[in-house]
Formats: C-alpha cells, structure tokens, sequence
C-alpha cells in the first residue's frame, strides 16, 4: 500500500484493471500470465486489482502475449514511485522557493544536510520496510533538493540539536562521514550550521523540529513534521509563534565557529 495513503494510488489500479481487460480480452488465464512472468497467481491478481504496483517486466510479458502493442508498456511512465512522502509535497514545492530558510531538527540530520549513505540507511530502514524502486526515488530526490544551497542568493541556517549528532545513523563511519560534511556545508557563505547543546536546552527546543520558509514573493510559510504527518502553515499567527519558538533555539545555540569545533571534536572521538 503507498506510503502515508489509506488506499493504493490511483495509477496502481487503473493500470492494474488495464492489466486484466487486455489479459481477458487475448483469453489469458492468470495462471498463464504469471507463468510465463515469473509470478505467482496471487502476485498477477494483486497487480490486477491495484493493491500492488505493477511490475514492469509483467507489464512487458503481458504486452507481447495480449498483443497490446506498447499499449500495457506505457504505463511504465505512471507507475514511478512517489518520490516525497504525500503530507511533505507541499513543503517541497515551497522550499524549492526558497530565498530563505530557517530549519531546527531535533533527532535527525536535516535532509538539506545529509549525506546519501545517511539518507539511503534513514529511508531504507523505514517501517514498513519500502521497495528498492521507492528507497532508490527518495534517495535521489533528497539529493537532487541539496541543489538548492547552491543557490547564493538564497540564505539557509540550520540549528541541529546535540541529540542528532549522538544518533549513530549507519554506524560510525556513516556518522563521521555525516559531520564532515556539515563542516563542509557550513563553510559555504549563505548557509549557516549551528548546534544546540543539551545542556542549553530551552523548552521551545523539546517540542520538535520546525522549518521557517520565505519565497521570493516574500509569502512566509511554516513547516512542522511528525510521524506519518506534516503540516505547511501559512497563516500569520501561527508562523509569528514558530518563529519566535526558533528565535528563542538559536539564541541557545552555539556560534557557527563555536559549532564547527563541537563537531570537529564528536568526529574525533568516534
């Protein structure tokens, strides 16, 4: 079933119900079908109803037995994982906006920030577990949204709470890979990285990450995330308490330099 969906996507089924009529209509049998395939009776009827996405290669053995002429093929196209979580593509569409950005995390390493091996262990430990196709889409897409620090007229800070830095995400060599390279972003000149110890928690700081956005239409926008949820303000109200929830964490937080050589030193003593 899609991620964060109470049904299977709509070009899972429509593909899938396709799938049958062609089948039914060149007069062969499921069990025909996944034979030739190399799927089992249950998988093709899956397929069929929409409940599991069609796999490119039964889309191919079915084109040429159902003489369909490319037509089952090119679904391929429509079948592509999502490559956001479906709560978090409104966010997405605003930051790549973006001509400032303000972002607090608490347990994990801002996507902006990671690395693809920290991005390919998050997003392949997800639970329930996704398919290869999902993990490799995701992985990409997080990547590809990196691009957006290269944009120098754009100004991006990020606060990251000492508690992300202790998550050994992928094992040590992972993690000291990871803070190398926020040493490295953080010396770019229109994005600043900052940590919040532990011990200059304020409370605003335990209530969970927080993204501050504004584009250049100068629209503002707010972005807070929880398991299988997200939430893309922008009404005034509620982005002047964020904003000023983030406010009080950076005041807390270290100076970018004072940062840079609490990381330097969590690294050296993996």
């Amino acid at each position: 079933m899609a991620e964060g969906n109470s049904q299977p996507p709509m070009a899972w089924r429509y593909c899938g119900n396709q799938l049958k009529l062609w089948r039914i209509q060149a007069g062969v049998t499921r069990e025909e079908l996944g034979k030739e395939a190399g799927y089992e009776y249950e998988s093709v009827k899956s397929m069929e109803q929409g409940r599991r996405r069609p796999a490119t290669w039964l889309l191919e053995v079915a084109d040429e037995m159902c003489g369909a002429r490319g037509k089952l093929v090119a679904a391929q196209e429509y079948l592509k994982p999502e490559r956001f979580q479906s709560y978090a593509q409104d966010f997405v569409t605003v930051e790549a906006e973006a001509v400032s950005l303000h972002s607090y995390e608490t347990l994990l390493i801002p996507g902006l920030l990671q690395t693809e091996e920290y991005a390919r262990t998050l997003i392949g430990d997800h639970c329930p577990p996704l398919d290869d196709d999902t993990i490799h889409e995701r992985v990409t897409a997080r990547l590809q949204r990196q691009r957006l620090l290269l944009k120098a007229t754009a100004l991006f800070g990020f606060v990251i709470y000492e508690a992300a830095l202790h998550s050994m995400v992928g094992g040590s060599e992972v993690m000291a890979a990871q803070m190398r390279h926020l040493l490295e972003v953080g010396r770019l000149r229109n994005v600043s990285v900052q940590v919040l110890p532990a011990g200059h928690s304020a409370h605003a700081a335990l209530s969970g990450p927080l993204v501050l956005v504004e584009t250049a239409g100068h629209q503002q926008y707010a972005y807070v995330e929880g398991q299988e949820t997200g939430a893309l303000y922008a009404d005034a109200n509620k982005i002047s308490v964020l904003a000023q929830r983030h406010g009080m964490i950076r005041m807390q937080a270290l100076g970018t330099e004072e940062s840079a050589r609490f990381i330097l030193r969590m690294v050296e003593g993996l």
